[in-house]
């Protein structure tokens, strides 16, 4: 009996054998292929949209000047300071809605600083408000128990 083989060219066209063992289901169970390389374009692509997701904008509590640049904020020095009034890192915050090229005109500007300046005073007034509510109830709750007991 004489052994015959397979050209070469049908060697490499054919699947990969499925492989088997003892220890696993008696069916096949195949590799998957191997990952191919992503090509330059396709990490670019992704670098890209990574970035700009992660872009966010932080706004200058003392001025109302609108950091929106490319470097993210977080990797800016610690001695950063605001461009328009001088503030510190410390006194910016992340800002919210949506940034539009005319951000830190000096006429918006001054109007978003007015709302900030409305938006902290609530801020300052809200835990007094909450005490004296907190203190109104008990003084309900005294008075009733005192009155129906």
């Amino acid at each position: 009996m004489a052994l015959q083989q397979a050209p070469a060219s049908s060697l490499q066209a054919r699947a990969p054998a499925p492989l088997r063992s003892t220890f696993s289901a008696p069916w096949s169970v195949r590799l998957p292929a191997p990952a191919r390389r992503r090509t330059a374009r396709a990490a670019t692509a992704a670098r890209i949209n990574m970035r700009v997701a992660s872009k966010q904008a932080y706004i200058c509590r003392d001025c109302g000047y609108i950091y929106n640049d490319r470097t993210p904020f977080d990797k800016l020095a610690d001695n950063y300071f605001c461009p328009v009034c001088g503030a510190p890192k410390r006194r910016f915050r992340a800002y919210e809605p949506a940034v539009s090229k005319n951000a830190n005109a000096t006429d918006v500007r001054k109007a978003r600083k007015e709302q900030l300046k409305k938006d902290e005073a609530i801020g300052q007034a809200l835990p007094i408000a909450i005490a004296v509510g907190v203190i109104a109830l008990a003084a309900l709750y005294f008075y009733l128990n005192s009155t129906y007991n």
